[in-house]
């Protein structure tokens, strides 16, 4: 694919959930560097601004839009311990892999994925895109509002694993904020793998991991982890929407959910004013759709999701939809990620979006490394005998992270987005896609609007709870009570207490200009240079 060359005045422009992270991305830009450039240096920075939500010990996926239009992705995720089939913890008495410990672990996939972002289009070392976030480690980053909540939501856990307590409970308590959070295993950590990402699954860091997770009970046989070393580049998923093209990240990710949902919801929105009880009863209705098909069919090693989108699928559900016929119920969880967008001015674009899971991911350190690892594997993988996403030796279990980016009809790339949520990341998503394609809003609007969330939906440790939609208050009382007499169990919450922290940039062809804005429910900002 070939589009018209770029015209941008500016350098570039970046967002994220953290003022540090967008800096770092900001000037990576002004320093003459490219998306990927600063997509690499932000991610590495919000492993210490936003450390509950995401880590080197976790999972990481991007969109990377290039200049000729061509969209690719790449993907980090990790498989579960070779002896973790199903049965080894039924017959321990487990109703679900505990989310906590040693046994909620999968392989971590980031390491991979930077690396394979990195090799496939960045212009800098990835020791020089590192260092300012190994530099913070060592001296410290005073601690956040946000990070002091995710300790709190955690101390508990972190109070017993020695690598966190003397990170997060340095005085004995909980930081306050703006104590400065020294980490120094953490930043010798970070250089090592800059200078060798492979160290993390072939080296000393690898056989040092496999046997603290070993000695806590987890079945690794460590060739699991080193089968975690490459991530491959793909093409990304791509589905239409209000006449643009929508691509999204490939399986194990749910962006064939958010396709799914855009095929259910297109032309059915944007005739309807914006935020009224038909529109939200549509597209709740179809994020339940989704949910139950994942759950139903769904697994990271098999194609059903392919069949999902086949347009006389589609046609069946849409139907369904549309007669308000009952459909089965599952529960959603909300998620402990972070996600950053970059655009340069050659028109590039990386939509970036990285996670350890739940809050501090299973709460445990490999000694001395000052690295977290993620419960992956407790919150995606099913003790369901048979079913397609049960736990399985070499199957990556289902995720909830995925990233976005938008072209027109002719091929110009026109938005970039993404945000954090657990299940809620398919339902938001699409809801963002709905404001900027259908209503025109601009990215400021888009990221700050009333936000609502069909719960159930299908994290392991809570299928089957009662189904609720939850709602910002902000939405109205008056579309509250109509989505009651619509059937709807509404759950009204906070006016800003929805959950997740979107980030978007658009793009101004006519004027050669980027729009961005980051979510205000967290304390992310947008630059540009």
């Amino acid at each position: 694919m070939t589009t018209r060359p770029p015209t941008f005045s500016t350098e570039g422009m970046v967002t994220s959930s953290h003022p540090a992270a967008s800096t770092i991305g900001v000037r990576v830009l002004a320093d003459g560097g490219n998306a990927i450039d600063a997509t690499l240096a932000m991610a590495a920075m919000t492993w210490l601004t936003l450390p509950g939500q995401c880590g080197i010990g976790g999972d990481a996926f991007a969109v990377v839009r290039e200049p000729d239009g061509t969209v690719w992705t790449v993907g980090g995720s990790g498989f579960g311990p070779d002896g973790g089939e199903t049965d080894f913890y039924l017959d321990r008495g487990l109703t679900s892999i505990p989310l906590d410990g040693a046994l909620g672990v999968a392989v971590p996939g980031a390491p991979a994925a930077l690396a394979a972002l990195h090799a496939r289009g960045a212009t800098r070392s990835l020791s020089e895109l590192w260092e300012p976030a190994a530099r913070s480690a060592e001296r410290g980053l005073p601690c956040s509002a946000k990070t002091r909540q995710d300790v709190r939501e955690a101390q508990a856990a972190i109070a017993l694993d020695p690598g966190l307590a003397s990170v997060y409970f340095p005085d004995g308590a909980l930081p306050h904020v703006g104590q400065r959070l020294r980490q120094v295993d953490l930043a010798r950590t970070i250089r090592s793998l800059a200078a060798d990402p492979s160290e993390f699954y072939l080296g000393s860091f690898a056989q040092q991991a496999v046997a603290m997770l070993r000695d806590g009970g987890a079945p690794f046989s460590g060739d699991e982890w080193a089968a975690g070393c490459s991530a491959v580049p793909e093409p990304a998923l791509a589905g239409s929407y209000a006449g643009a093209v929508v691509y999204q990240t490939a399986m194990p990710t749910p962006g064939w959910m958010v396709l799914q949902q855009a095929a259910l919801c297109d032309h059915a929105l944007g005739f309807s004013p914006w935020m009224t009880a038909p529109a939200i009863d549509r597209l709740a209705s179809a994020a339940r759709v989704s949910f139950e098909d994942r759950f139903a069919l769904c697994g990271s090693d098999n194609d059903e999701w392919r069949r999902l989108l086949q347009p006389d699928v589609v046609a069946r559900s849409r139907a369904a939809l549309d007669a308000k016929s009952g459909r089965r119920e599952f529960s959603v969880a909300a998620g402990d990620t972070t996600s950053t967008v970059a655009i340069d001015s050659d028109g590039r674009a990386v939509s970036f979006i990285h996670s350890l899971a739940f809050t501090f991911g299973a709460k445990i350190t490999v000694p001395g490394t000052g690295v977290v690892l993620n419960n992956r594997f407790g919150r995606g993988a099913y003790l369901l005998p048979g079913h397609p996403n049960s736990a399985s030796p070499r199957r990556k279990p289902l995720h909830t992270l995925n990233a976005w980016v938008v072209a027109d009809a002719a091929g110009e790339l026109i938005h970039v987005g993404n945000t954090p949520g657990g299940d809620g990341q398919v339902q938001w998503n699409m809801q963002l896609l709905s404001h900027l394609l259908d209503h025109g809003l601009d990215p400021a609007e888009a990221v700050a609007a009333p936000r609502f969330m069909v719960y159930p939906g299908s994290d392991a440790d809570v299928i089957g709870q009662p189904a609720e939609l939850r709602c910002e208050s902000r939405i109205g009382e008056s579309t509250l009570s109509e989505l009651r007499s619509l059937g709807h169990d509404v759950v009204t919450q906070g006016a800003w207490d929805g959950g997740g922290s979107a980030q978007i940039i658009s793009l101004d062809h006519e004027r050669g200009l980027f729009s961005g804005a980051a979510d205000p429910r967290q304390e992310g900002i947008a630059l540009g240079v």
